[in-house]
């Protein structure tokens, strides 16, 4: 994106301009008090990162290249927890960047109670807080499915047919 004077913006810039139309971007503490008090928490992470780092509990996971269409209200592909435009939403990315710019996004879908969490999942796992531990290094990998696409899109596959 470009300034009215065609100057592009730095990744900065982009990340302080998406956060200007947040709500507030909550602490660790914080996001785990929404949470108890009905707080949707939506880990935006890749799955390397998930699978390396751990899960927080109870957070939905959808990836973000599919995160609108998913929490869109009005999107046929809308996820069974996104109930309407009140919900208060708390995204989850690695560091809290890429969540900041995806909750800018919602709340131009209207959702205009989605945020992200300061700092994301490192600052949550550095509080912490609950966190599910990342599977271990003696589980054998995933064999790749008899149609010989990707675990990863086997995996979201199956995540979509189970909702």
């Amino acid at each position: 994106m470009a300034d009215s004077d065609g100057r592009p913006h730095s990744n900065d810039e982009t990340s302080q301009q998406a956060r200007a139309t947040l709500p507030d971007r909550p602490s660790p503490g914080e996001t785990l008090h929404a949470q108890a008090s009905g707080a949707l928490l939506i880990d935006i992470r890749e799955d390397d990162q998930r699978r390396e780092d751990g899960l927080i509990p109870g957070a939905l996971v959808l990836p973000r290249n599919s995160l609108e269409w998913r929490c869109d209200p009005a999107s046929e592909w809308r996820h069974p927890a996104i109930t309407g435009q009140d919900l208060h939403i708390i995204l989850i990315c690695n560091q809290g960047y890429q969540s900041s710019l995806a909750a800018a996004t919602l709340q131009q879908l209207g959702l205009i109670h989605a945020t992200d969490l300061d700092g994301g999942f490192t600052a949550w796992a550095a509080a912490g807080l609950p966190v599910i531990a990342p599977a271990t290094a003696s589980q054998p990998p995933r064999q790749p499915s008899p149609e010989g696409t990707s675990s990863r899109i086997r995996t979201l596959r199956e995540a979509y047919e189970n909702e």
